[in-house]
């Protein structure tokens, strides 16, 4: 396919844009007016080169704006063609029929009538997004195919296709469409963003700080219930999460780039719904679909802080690295990943790569394993994807049994925590994020959530001090966005 052939003479033209030859947008231009089917339009955004916190803040009003980092190129979405949203207990189908304008589709029954994949079409497989869908599957939704589970009130599902989005290459931003009559995409986009910095984007401000909802010896009553359980032979893990609220005002939004950068996390993530936001800071991959059929999912179960004294640093991630409990933890995911993958992969393709390793973050380093596997010939992705929610490294094992458990011990939504955010273009390929590390705004609630791996080695008072580990960065900063801060945690 011509977009195959683009990226690979991309690498050539670039060697020859040291000669002053050409022009990366007049070879992107060309291969366009070729007839690349997959794309029928690309244009370079003049300069100066705007920021993803500026192109968010003028489009922040567009239907279905998202942002994903995209393999660290980060992609912009808006104005999908239709899209699927399930809240209020019910599936909802949209349909553009103007420029911005949307109304209910009532021909699609299902999911897999919307999601329809092209096996003619062929995607880049180091290119990330390149038309498609983009959205989100919450827990909620996602644990509800086998167990009994209350939903939040928010959205619990969004999953739109988009035709027209941006890209970030090295070089500047670029627009890539194959809607019907692109050039309206591209001139309504300049001019939202030659426009002055949008005013009605109000500044997020907090009433208060973060507040637990569980106190401290509540979690540690849930905590031991849940050694109960593994001693009677119920589980062998479970992941007890809490969650931290406020109430607040304005858009989160509005501070997504510092939340960014604090955390610099490789599969973060923005959308947007009416009145609800979400904005993922997430260091963990769920599953990447590649070309040619082949699954990745790289779990992450195992966290030590990181310090900034460098010796007390390595001592941290050499404590993880030997750390016995950790590596039970782990691979009892392993084991549990592996299993939802031979469902539908060939058989004996489901091979574990990576054991065991550490990587480091920002704020944490993580104990980090890889899987792969081959796709059977008959499998749909979206299926997979669906089937394999939620990932077992935030569930824990036996996955039902588990979710059974963190139903009556949680005692409330986690709403779109533990989901997963990502793409799926339109010949299969794809991937898909678990959301940790991720706050939820819906209307004028804020809330994140923390979590740890529960086993029979576990420690109390250290599986609580690694969930403050795991968001204390965060709550800090978003603590600072009220006339007056106090204590989050006890």
């Amino acid at each position: 396919m011509l977009r195959n052939f683009c990226h690979f003479a991309d690498k050539w033209q670039a060697s020859l844009c040291a000669f002053k030859l050409c022009s990366k947008i007049e070879f992107l231009l060309i291969c366009s007016f070729l007839g690349d089917f997959s794309v029928r339009y690309i244009q370079k955004l003049p300069l100066p080169v705007p920021s993803i916190q500026h192109i968010l803040t003028q489009l922040h009003a567009s239907t279905g704006l998202v942002f994903l980092n995209n393999h660290n190129s980060p992609i912009i979405a808006f104005h999908p063609e239709a899209y699927a949203i399930y809240q209020h207990d019910e599936y909802r189908f949209y349909q553009r029929d103007a420029f911005t304008n949307y109304h209910l589709n009532h021909d699609y029954k299902n999911l897999n009538d919307f999601i329809q994949f092209d096996p003619t079409a062929s995607a880049s497989s180091d290119l990330g997004f390149q038309g498609g869908y983009i959205g989100f599957i919450g827990y909620d939704i996602a644990a509800s195919q086998d167990v009994c589970v209350k939903h939040a009130v928010q959205p619990a599902l969004y999953i739109g296709l988009y035709r027209t989005y941006l890209c970030q290459h090295a070089d500047g931003w670029y627009f890539y469409s194959d809607a019907e009559q692109p050039e309206q995409h591209y001139n309504w986009l300049i001019d939202q963003l030659s426009q002055t910095l949008a005013s009605s984007i109000q500044p997020l401000r907090l009433h208060h700080s973060f507040r637990p909802r569980w106190s401290k010896s509540e979690y540690l009553n849930a905590f031991h219930k849940i050694q109960d359980y593994i001693k009677a032979g119920d589980c062998y893990q479970i992941n007890l999460t809490q969650e931290f609220q406020t109430c607040c005002e304005g858009e989160l939004l509005s501070k997504a780039d510092q939340l960014w950068t604090l955390t610099n996390a490789p599969y973060a993530g923005y959308l947007k719904l009416d009145d609800f936001e979400l904005l993922s800071c997430s260091p963990e991959l769920f599953i990447e679909f590649e070309a040619n059929r082949s699954l990745k999912t790289r779990p992450i179960k195992g966290t030590m802080p990181r310090y900034k004294d460098l010796e007390q640093d390595e001592k941290s991630k050499q404590q993880l690295k030997s750390s016995v409990k950790d590596q039970a933890e782990n691979v009892m995911i392993v084991d549990l990943l592996r299993n939802d993958f031979s469902v539908h992969a060939e058989t004996g393709s489901v091979k574990t790569t990576k054991l065991f390793e550490i990587e480091s973050f920002n704020q944490v380093h993580h104990m980090v394993s890889e899987i792969t596997a081959q796709l059977k010939k008959d499998a749909n992705p979206f299926d997979v994807l669906r089937s394999a929610l939620p990932g077992g490294s935030i569930t824990g094992a036996p996955k039902i049994r588990a979710m059974q458990i963190i139903e009556e011990l949680e005692q409330a939504p986690r709403g779109a925590y533990c989901g997963s955010l990502g793409y799926f273009n339109l010949d299969g390929t794809g991937s898909w994020n678990i959301l940790i590390r991720t706050i939820q705004k819906y209307q004028d609630m804020l809330s994140v959530w923390a979590g740890g791996g529960i086993t029979i080695a576990s420690d109390a008072e250290a599986e609580y001090q690694e969930c403050l580990d795991k968001v204390s960065a965060m709550l800090n900063l978003i603590n600072t966005w009220q006339s007056h801060t106090d204590d989050y945690a006890e």
